[in-house]
């Protein structure tokens, strides 16, 4: 395994301490691999969200250009958002 060399914060350091003393960890470098494991996982799941946003934003600016699309007034808007979850519910319901 390469070796690096990281400068941290006093407050890191405690927290990998603590984190080895705790007996969680056997020593710092298992800190550091477990940490960078999580934030690895974090981006993935981060650019999985972002691909997710780009793909919906695609699908809706083809229904904009296709004209599938309803027009609603703002007093009419808490209705057909209530209606939309009373389906959505209905539609859980049903499945299970």
């Amino acid at each position: 395994m390469a070796t690096r060399n990281v400068v941290l914060t006093p407050h890191q350091e405690d927290v990998i301490k603590d984190l080895v003393k705790s007996g969680r960890y056997q020593n710092a470098s298992e800190v550091m691999r477990e940490a960078l494991r999580l934030l690895e996982q974090r981006e993935s799941e981060e650019a999985a969200k972002l691909e997710a946003l780009r793909n919906a934003t695609s699908i809706g600016l083809m229904d904009l250009e296709q004209g599938r699309f309803i027009e609603v007034n703002s007093e009419d808007l808490g209705q057909l958002l209530a209606n939309i979850g009373e389906q959505a519910a209905q539609s859980v319901a049903e499945k299970h």
